[in-house]
């Protein structure tokens, strides 16, 4: 009986963390779904890019993005919540979808590096708290913001409202999460102007890495991103390979396109911190 009760509390235990690291599902937000083509107006983004450009370091020995949370003076602390505040307080309906979308993306990691700073120092993202008694591991169903009088979280800005709207696979190496595992925080924001470019740019600093891609000895490791969100970059793993070549060098390519064995997925959720 013992052994019975012992298996099944292993079970439980394995059940509960699968569905604790469970990605959520892209859930559409119709209230979002609106933009105004004709509006020519840019939303400003330069206080955000200011801090990326000063605390930013890129030529890390890791070959991952680091940002010096410990670093940041009163001064940028302020920048940063006024740049939150004053986004927040206009509706991103109002502009152009490529606006929007660089509105988002921005958003998203402005209000990261705000929850990391204001739980740091802090050794994984995991840490930070989630909503008060929900007991959940992480800030990101939090509801840190409201924007045109909707309260928002990490995961509303990710999964109802960039997911579902673009469609498009690359938004996920925008998203800097603040974790050693994640895509590199850029050194600078995101502009209806380069989002394109810069996203494309994320993609390949992230597959080209190893905690992206990695193919050694006849076995493929590759980021958790691409377990949890398989559905938006391709319908199986033979196209995912293909995926992961566009991002690659041509020789790295090769190999991947070849590639006929398992995949196995990992993930690190350490600070991004020097």
């Amino acid at each position: 009986m013992m052994k019975i009760l012992k298996m099944g509390l292993c079970t439980a235990l394995l059940m509960s963390s699968v569905i604790s690291v469970a990605a959520p599902e892209s859930d559409y937000w119709p209230l979002w779904n609106k933009s105004s083509e004709s509006n020519r107006r840019v939303i400003d983004h330069s206080s955000l890019d200011a801090i990326l450009h000063s605390y930013v370091i890129t030529g890390h020995a890791s070959g991952i993005n680091r940002f010096r949370y410990g670093d940041v003076s009163r001064k940028h602390r302020k920048q940063l919540d006024r740049y939150i505040k004053t986004n927040t307080s206009l509706d991103p309906r109002d502009y152009s979808r490529a606006e929007q979308k660089a509105y988002w993306l921005n958003l998203y990691n402005a209000l990261t590096l705000d929850l990391i700073l204001d739980n740091y120092p802090v050794d994984s993202v995991e840490n930070i708290p989630g909503p008060r008694g929900s007991g959940m591991k992480g800030p990101w169903d939090k509801k840190v913001a409201s924007v045109a009088g909707q309260k928002i979280s990490l995961n509303d800005i990710e999964h109802r409202i960039l997911r579902p709207l673009w469609q498009d696979h690359k938004v996920h190496f925008g998203l800097a999460c603040g974790g050693l595992g994640c895509p590199n925080l850029q050194p600078l924001a995101f502009t209806s102007a380069n989002s394109r470019e810069l996203l494309k740019k994320s993609g390949r600093e992230f597959v080209e890495h190893s905690r992206g891609v990695q193919l050694k000895n006849g076995e493929l490791q590759v980021s958790k991103l691409f377990e949890w969100y398989k559905a938006d970059f391709a319908k199986d793993d033979k196209k995912l390979l293909k995926v992961f070549a566009r991002y690659s060098s041509d020789r790295d390519a090769l190999y991947l396109l070849g590639f006929n064995g398992k995949i196995d997925y990992t993930h690190d959720w350490s600070i991004n911190a020097p």
